[in-house]
């Protein structure tokens, strides 16, 4: 007799912004849009939004417990389940909620950590997504622990309910740190990974870009990769590393990386290194752009504060619009164009203006001088690291006062060191 397994409820989701000094109207309704595509994307059905005007948030609701009143009447009639906020809560903002709500409190670092776990297929994946979710648990283990707090005797640091909590803590901790080094075991098999690109001497370009921007889908039309490429928000996470043949013969490697988000987690940027040190070790960067989206400019920045919290910011850059089939018109992507020389406008769904990134990224790698090799004095310490952030190292030793590099350098840095240079 097979057992038929009862489908699991639908989450109902009621969502939660904050109108704060310094945030627009218009950036409110924005972030409350994304959100409201983040919770779908988790599989929640969202019902509401609801938003609330203050100077900044109260230090036990957020949003004052007036509203918070308001909001918890308007549950029964919508059947709402669970509650996200658009940005952090505080521990103890959470732990007020949940006791208020009588509903599960999520914020938004909350629910990138869920889709993660939903999408994250290999091991080192999973690694980094437990950790992420460790490191924001740690500080909110007491919002687990209330239903000891009768039990507990003292003044609040003996009884069984603080005993259990500390030994939680401890357990957290120890896990933390073996994660910690499993993943960085993972980043020297990645590292000896580039070692041996480098051998080869293949240029590697690292495809970064706003989540859902087409970067998948652009990396499958180039080189044949069966990446899974859908409509929806950090579609993959595990990033795929494939060759490809330029018209000129040479090869080089392209990586598609996670996608990038506003108010993307800082511990989530910190556990995914192992993956995201593959933009800052790149010699190249193509950041796709979805040029079809209302809030092009905003995506862009979210983008460059990501590349330069990793340390790429800087980096010989290809900028890539892409979706260009989804525009009313072709004028917007030629004003963008405009803005951005050296851009290229392409759709990766359906081809077109691929021949002229193609033709593009052969003159951003053929612009490369290969093989240079420079005298650095030790007391320019700020040009060396310029040359291992944005150039492509391949060999360094040093003599005495001096760093010999030898590297491949864009155009722009090998300027900078045309007075350093060994003829």
């Amino acid at each position: 007799m097979i057992e038929i397994q009862p489908k699991k409820k639908q989450e109902r989701a009621l969502l939660v912004g904050l109108e704060k000094d310094g945030v627009s109207k218009w950036d409110l309704a924005d972030s409350m849009e994304e959100l409201r595509e983040l919770a779908n994307s988790a599989g929640a059905q969202v019902v509401s939004l609801v938003t609330q005007r203050l100077e900044k948030p109260t230090a036990p609701y957020y949003i004052g417990k007036g509203k918070a009143e308001l909001i918890k009447k308007s549950f029964q009639e919508q059947q709402v389940t669970s509650v996200i906020f658009d940005n952090e809560l505080s521990p103890a903002q959470g732990r007020n909620l949940e006791n208020l709500f009588s509903r599960k409190v999520l914020d938004r670092t909350q629910l990138i950590l869920d889709i993660f776990a939903q999408r994250a297929r290999s091991r080192e994946g999973r690694l980094q997504i437990e950790l992420a979710q460790l490191q924001y648990l740690l500080p909110r283990l007491t919002r687990m622990w209330t239903h000891l707090s009768r039990q507990t005797g003292g003044i609040g640091t003996r009884g069984p309910g603080e005993t259990q909590l500390e030994v939680d803590r401890r357990r957290v901790q120890e896990r933390i740190a073996r994660l910690e080094r499993e993943l960085e075991g993972v980043r020297k098999v990645r590292g000896v990974q580039r070692e041996g690109r480098r051998r080869h001497q293949w240029p590697v370009a690292a495809v970064v870009g706003y989540t859902n921007a087409g970067k998948s889908t652009l990396l499958n039309l180039l080189t044949g990769a069966d990446v899974l490429a859908v409509d929806r928000l950090f579609a993959t996470l595990d990033p795929t590393t494939r060759s490809f043949t330029l018209p000129n013969k040479r090869r080089m490697l392209l990586t598609d990386t996670v996608g990038f988000l506003r108010k993307l987690p800082h511990m989530l940027i910190e556990s995914f290194k192992a993956t995201l040190e593959e933009v800052s070790e790149a010699d190249l960067l193509i950041h796709v752009v979805d040029l079809s989206h209302p809030r092009v400019d905003e995506h862009i920045e979210a983008v460059n504060e990501v590349t330069k919290e990793l340390g790429a910011f800087g980096k010989q850059t290809l900028l890539v619009f892409n979706k260009v089939d989804a525009l009313p018109n072709q004028e917007l992507a030629a004003a963008y164009q405009n803005r951005f020389p050296g851009s290229v406008a392409i759709s990766a769904r359906t081809g077109e203006g691929v021949a002229t990134l193609v033709h593009a990224l052969e003159a951003a790698i053929s612009s490369w001088r290969l093989n240079s090799r420079f005298r650095v004095p030790l007391a320019e310490a700020g040009l060396i690291a310029e040359v291992h952030r944005v150039g492509h190292v391949l060999d360094l030793r040093y003599e005495e006062d001096w760093a010999v590099i030898t590297a491949n350098v864009p155009p722009q840095l090998e300027q900078k060191l045309a007075a350093f240079a060994e003829r």
